[in-house]
Order: C-alpha cells, then structure tokens, then sequence
C-alpha cells in the first residue's frame, strides 16, 4: 500500500489515530486508575517475546522458571502476542482496584460479552490457536472459569512477588500526571504522556498503528492509566460499555525497577534515613500515629516526630479522622518512591 494513501482500518498506516474529544480546562472529565489485569495481560507477552522487552529483563529472569505451564500455555492462547486484547479479561481501572477484586469480577463476567470477545480473537487467529478460541466461543462459562483459574496461578507466580513495586511506580506517575493538571492542565499534562499522544483542537490524540476512530468524551470522561508491563507503546479501550481508556506507558520504569523491596528501602534510607524511609514506603495507605510507631517499633513520641519531619519536606500529608491522625504518601512522596524503584 502506498503511504501517501488514506488509512483503511485493521492495515497499518503512520496516519491512524484515535481522537478523545474532550472540552478544554475540564479537569473532571479526567480521571486515572489502575489495571492488574492490563498489568497481568502484558506480562505474559512480555515473557512471550523477551527479546523486544528489555526493561523487563531483571523482573524477567527472576519469574520464567517458576511459571505454570498448563496456565501460562491458556492464557498466551487468549491474549495472543500482539493486538486485540480481549475486554473480559480487565475490569474498568479505578484508583483503589486490586489484583483480587478484578480476578473476582473475572469470575463473575458475563458470558455473552465473552462469546463476543471471543469471536474477535477467532478471526484473528489461525490454525491451532483459532480452534481452541472456537471452543472457548462455544463453551463460554468452562472457558471463563479455567481462565480464571490461569489468571490466578500465573499472577501468583508472576507478578504478586513484585506487585509492591509495580504500584509504586504506577502510583508515583498518577501523582505527576494530576500535579501536572493543576499547573499546565490537560493539554500540559496529555502532551507528555508519551510520543505517540498528543493534544489538540480540544481533544487527546493516540497514534496507532491499524486503527482510527473518533471519540466524543464529553459526558462520559477519560480514564488514564499507566502501565509498566506495556512499555512499548499505548493502547486504547473505547468499545462501550467501557469508558474511553487510554493505558499509556509509566514514566520512571528502568530494568531495575523489580528489585527487592529492601534494596528500595536501603536507596531510600541513604538519603532520609532508615526510618524515615520505612515510614514513607508504608505511607502508600493511610496509617494512624500509632500504626506508623508500632510498624516501624518506634514510641509513638519518635514516629510523630519523624512523621513532622516528612510532612514539612512535603512527602506526607497529616489528616483527622476524628480522635486520629492518618498519614498518608502525597504526590511529591509517591514520586520520591518512584523514582527510586
């Protein structure tokens, strides 16, 4: 096909993209949220196909010997190397899901949405592949429980020994990105989500490879999700039901980003000190006083003071929940975290 011709939908063209029109300065027409599931799809084609993925090398070698095979095998058929990913396996990302609600959801999909996704992946798919999705299309809710079942094990070999560290950065980007809004706004804050994304007559614009389509956001919002798993490139959901997402790469992912939680915490503790950085690694969910002092065998009167200490350097934020105190990450702490990892 000759590149100066028009895009014709599923051929690569360098001039598809997809539009999310939104208006302009409407903050709340933006939210962000996470995806395990997302997180989860991309790693088992980043264990496909290592070689593309570098940044994934250290969390790579410490995974491929201990995965399952039987589930690893299920769940390669279902996503695939490349492309389509099929809808029923992720939820919708919100700020506060978890890997163990969205596997619950999982179970609970229904099964006609499936036979649908199914079908997608069917056309897609050739020999071996396409008849084991055929099977799944007709038998939907056996698929969808050993799908399940796949998901299950494989995050359990995976990516639940890192997923500390994988939220981390996910959340350290969430707190740059809503800093980003408030000083330069969303036109500031999509034009540097990634190259591929760009702002424009009111509307956030995606570079893809094989699609494009309008999309008018206005009245339903945008969700923006980073992910570390997909470091390639962005992706998009716009099919309804599901709200226009757009999943976009995590800044600050480098090929350590896996490594033990106590190295973090060592990288930390050289520059704030080991309890202070003890204290803001397990700030990422609100603590009270006591909490902080009991998880860190502190007396309550040091922890306060080494909670005063952050909360004046502007990594922890100090609310009343009646007679209590909760202490919890601000944006400029998950960064600290981030940048770390």
């Amino acid at each position: 096909m000759h590149r100066n011709s028009g895009p014709i939908e599923g051929i690569e063209h360098p001039d598809h993209r997809v539009e999310f029109h939104l208006t302009p300065g409407d903050v709340e027409a933006v939210r962000f949220g996470i995806s395990p599931g997302h997180e989860l799809a991309h790693a088992v084609r980043v264990l496909r196909r290592p070689a593309a993925h570098p940044l994934q090398w250290g969390w790579l070698r410490a995974v491929r010997d201990r995965l399952p095979r039987d589930d690893f095998a299920l769940l390669t058929t279902v996503i695939g190397d490349d492309g389509y990913l099929p809808d029923f396996l992720t939820t919708a990302p919100r700020w506060d899901l978890t890997p163990e609600v969205e596997l619950e959801e999982l179970r609970g999909a229904p099964l006609e949405p499936m036979r649908v996704d199914f079908g997608k992946m069917v056309v897609r798919s050739t020999g071996a592949r396409r008849q084991a999705l055929r099977e799944m299309q007709d038998h939907p809710e056996r698929a969808r429980g050993l799908i399940a079942d796949a998901c299950a094990a494989v995050w359990d070999a995976a990516l639940a020994p890192v997923w500390p560290q994988l939220e981390r950065l996910l959340r350290a980007d969430i707190a740059v990105r809503t800093r980003a809004i408030a000083s330069t706004g969303i036109a500031g804050m999509a034009g540097d989500l990634h190259p591929q994304v760009t702002w424009g007559a009111g509307a956030v614009r995606v570079s893809l490879r094989r699609h494009s389509e309008q999309v008018d956001c206005r009245g339903s919002g945008l969700v923006l999700v980073p992910s570390v798993m997909s470091s390639w490139g962005c992706m998009v959901l716009t099919e309804p039901p599901a709200q226009p997402t757009l999943f976009y790469p995590a800044r600050g992912v480098t090929a350590g980003w896996a490594r033990d939680a106590t190295d973090i915490a060592d990288a930390l503790g050289a520059l704030l000190g080991p309890a202070r950085a003890g204290i803001l690694l397990r700030a990422g969910t609100a603590r009270t006083t006591s909490q902080v002092a009991q998880e860190a065998d502190l007396a309550i009167s040091t922890a306060s003071h080494h909670l005063a200490v952050l909360r004046g350097a502007g990594l922890i934020a100090s609310e009343r929940d009646g007679a209590r105190m909760q202490h919890l990450r601000t944006p400029l702490g998950e960064a600290m975290v981030g940048a770390v990892l």
